[in-house]
């Protein structure tokens, strides 16, 4: 509101959506402030790579080539 911060981008927030009362909903100059929903996982080719991924897991434990071991 005091045009304190020239913009800002913001992902993942405690609660979703965001309450009617958030402060961040109150920004005079919206061009400034970008907000996105946590689903950056939802796009069809992030759920096809977790999808490849977890075959790849499953048929490396089958192998015995254990994958992404900490």
């Amino acid at each position: 509101q005091k045009n304190e911060i020239a913009g800002a981008g913001l992902d993942v927030f405690e609660r979703e959506p965001l309450a009617k009362e958030s402060p961040l909903l109150q920004i005079n100059d919206a061009s400034k402030l970008l907000m996105t929903p946590h689903i950056a996982w939802a796009t069809v080719e992030a759920r096809n790579r977790l999808f490849d991924l977890v075959v790849d897991n499953i048929q490396g434990f089958l192998k015995g080539d254990l994958k992404n071991v900490c």
